[in-house]
């Protein structure tokens, strides 16, 4: 039975050389939710990203999937796909291929199963055929507004462009929950509403977890900001609680910073 919370961090933190970047961080996360992620640069804003998409692990505590602890899980095992500030596409693929990577090393059920010797039942498994791959690919860029873009070379694209084609690469993997770590900051302003309206349309599709300097942004399209400083959760609420109304001194102060600039 699914969890209404489909990620939950339990007094989680996270050292580096002996230094807690993340200290005794507990949050859940419900199943739908877009979720934004606040605060000074080096607050531990992108290791607990990093953490939800199995990229590090805690040095203490748990992260549950579903009630699961998938705290030591690899990425690649997880149903969460992460796209970051730099677009990481491949430059020798074109944006048909770049998305299609991902699909072609995953397998699936196929529909049949097979009992070991200890009687445990398991799925036969096997690969997504070419019109399958084909079908999420073509899904996918229209989802990004980018239909036409298939057989382009990536090094043709636009910034927001090549961002929107790394959205649609984590989109194709139909992940349980999408991370975005600072996905406009390599952007000028007008390639970040680009990208930015294309994650605001994405709402409600999955979960969806961003950490993110557009507090415009946060403030219109989030169900719930978490602001965080020195390594912890500072407060929860939603961006009218939060904007309007923060309840903390570190708060009110990031508020009044950003408002200085």
């Amino acid at each position: 039975m699914s969890s209404a919370n489909i990620i939950e961090i339990k007094n989680v933190s996270k050292e580096y050389d002996g230094k807690a970047v993340v200290k005794n961080e507990s949050i859940a996360i419900k199943r739908g939710e877009f979720v934004t992620i606040l605060g000074p640069s080096g607050c531990g804003k992108t290791t607990t990203l990093r953490m939800i998409a199995g990229f590090e692990k805690p040095t203490s505590g748990q992260i549950l999937f579903d009630g699961e602890d998938i705290s030591n899980l690899p990425p690649h095992k997880r149903a969460v796909n992460t796209v970051f500030q730099k677009y990481a596409l491949f430059p020798h693929l074109n944006v048909f291929n770049n998305i299609a990577f991902g699909l072609k090393l995953k397998t699936i059920p196929d529909g049949t199963t097979y009992t070991d010797r200890k009687g445990r039942t398991f799925d036969n498994m096997r690969k997504y055929t070419k019109a399958e791959i084909a079908e999420k690919v073509n899904h996918a860029l229209k989802m990004v507004d980018l239909e036409d873009y298939g057989h382009r070379d990536v090094n043709s694209l636009s910034g927001g462009q090549q961002q929107r084609v790394a959205i649609a690469r984590a989109l194709a993997l139909s992940p349980d929950i999408l991370c975005f770590d600072e996905p406009t900051s390599a952007l000028d302003p007008e390639l970040t509403g680009e990208v930015l309206k294309v994650i605001k349309g994405l709402k409600g599709d999955s979960t969806m977890i961003i950490v993110t300097h557009e507090m415009d942004f946060a403030r219109k399209v989030a169900d719930r900001v978490v602001f965080m400083a020195d390594g912890q959760i500072v407060e929860t609420g939603t961006p009218d609680e939060f904007f309007d109304h923060p309840q903390t001194k570190r708060a009110q102060d990031f508020l009044n910073s950003i408002k200085g600039h």
